[in-house]
């Protein structure tokens, strides 16, 4: 039966539209392959694609071109003085990041070593160490007491066990420090925070050594906690002002903090670029410096005197730092820790991380040093002194 047609059908022709037109020119901009699924020349280019025989795009759970921007870009600045760049995996979130390291290489029976509650020295590490021991896991800056981590040593511990070692920078970007160049296998962000730099965006990224991200990358396709291409646009933006609003942060955290650790209300600070800080020092040698001095992060932790009420009322009296969840963005956020981000801690397991009831976290943001310090201070009037 002849059935051919000389024009397509009207749902046929909006179906078929013609593809977009390809440029010589280079976008400035990062282009947002917003597709799930992609078509192919050929069903033997489709197979070869998909079984990774040949380079392409399949399926963006699988892989995706913007997310990819993103990866490669977050390697290309951890790997800045490497001979040659890591490679990178983008996630929907922090903690998928987190879980696609742990579930690519601690297998059941496995061994991880970490410092108590994620938090504290790192000279625990040696004595932990086991025959079993496949990882070793530390933060380059402990969230909230900001403890550095030696990673230099840490290396040295993992080397030894012939387990990996596994650094959250989050609270430390790539313009403060690269842990990949003082010897860590995989260094992760929470890209929500520092990255992304604008509350507005989760994700999380893994950068290391080709054959590790590899498996990771298996992990992560298996698990499906990939990025999603609009998200991905958003933090590769971040990465193109991160220096910039790092820079002005740390910068303010430093004032902040220096000013704060005299105010009579006020029991200690905990922020590494305080001479009294036990891990100043080492983050001296770690961190970047740039023009305008030193870079030790943008936390500061505050502990007031009166335990774990003052803290809460001194949180609850901010006007302008905003008791808020997440960190890293342009405004300045607070937690009173023992009540949100450790609220599973009773007081002996605090203490035990280093944590008193009273300290109150502040992302330090955008602003000026001095508007932040003056909503502090008149938060502290009237607490125990």
């Amino acid at each position: 039966m002849e059935i051919a047609r000389r024009q397509l059908g009207e749902n046929t022709r909006a179906v078929h539209l013609p593809p977009p037109p390809d440029t010589p020119q280079r976008p400035l901009g990062t282009p947002i392959y917003r597709t799930a699924a992609f078509a192919f020349s050929s069903a033997q280019e489709y197979a070869a694609v998909l079984g990774d025989q040949v380079p392409g795009y399949s399926y963006s759970r699988i892989d995706n071109p913007t997310v990819d921007a993103f990866a490669r870009a977050v390697a290309a600045l951890e790997g800045a003085n490497l001979p040659r760049w890591p490679g990178a995996q983008a996630f929907a979130s922090g903690m998928a990041a987190i879980s696609g390291v742990f579930m690519a290489f601690a297998r059941a029976g496995a061994h991880v070593v970490a410092p108590t509650a994620l938090y504290g020295g790192p000279a625990a590490g040696g004595p932990a160490g086991r025959p079993a021991t496949r990882i070793v896991y530390a933060e380059t800056i402990a969230n909230p007491t900001t403890a550095v981590a030696d990673i230099r040593h840490l290396a040295e511990i993992a080397r030894d066990h012939g387990a990996l070692l596994v650094i959250d920078s989050t609270l430390a970007p790539p313009v403060v420090c690269r842990p990949l160049e003082h010897g860590a296998d995989l260094v992760l962000h929470s890209a929500t925070k520092y990255i992304g730099g604008h509350s507005d965006i989760t994700g999380g990224v893994v950068t290391g050594r080709l054959e590790l991200i590899s498996q990771i990358r298996t992990t992560r396709i298996d698990t499906g906690g990939s990025l999603s291409p609009d998200d991905a646009f958003l933090l590769r933006r971040g990465l193109e002002t991160l220096p910039v609003r790092v820079r002005r942060q740390c910068a303010t955290a430093s004032v902040f903090a220096a000013t704060l650790a005299k105010h009579p209300s006020v029991a200690y600070v905990d922020y590494p670029g305080l001479p009294t800080h036990q891990g100043h020092e080492l983050a001296r040698r770690t961190f970047d410096a740039g023009p305008e001095g030193g870079r030790f992060g943008a936390i500061v932790t505050i502990t007031p005197y009166g335990g774990r009420e003052a803290g809460l009322a001194f949180a609850s009296k901010l006007r302008l730092a905003a008791a808020a969840t997440s960190l890293g963005g342009t405004h300045t956020v607070v937690s009173h820790v023992a009540s949100t981000t450790h609220r599973q801690l009773d007081d002996r397991a605090l203490a035990a991380a280093g944590i008193d009831p009273g300290a109150v976290r502040f992302s330090i943001g955008l602003e000026d040093a001095e508007d932040l310090i003056s909503d502090a201070y008149m938060a502290l009037e009237g607490l125990v002194g």
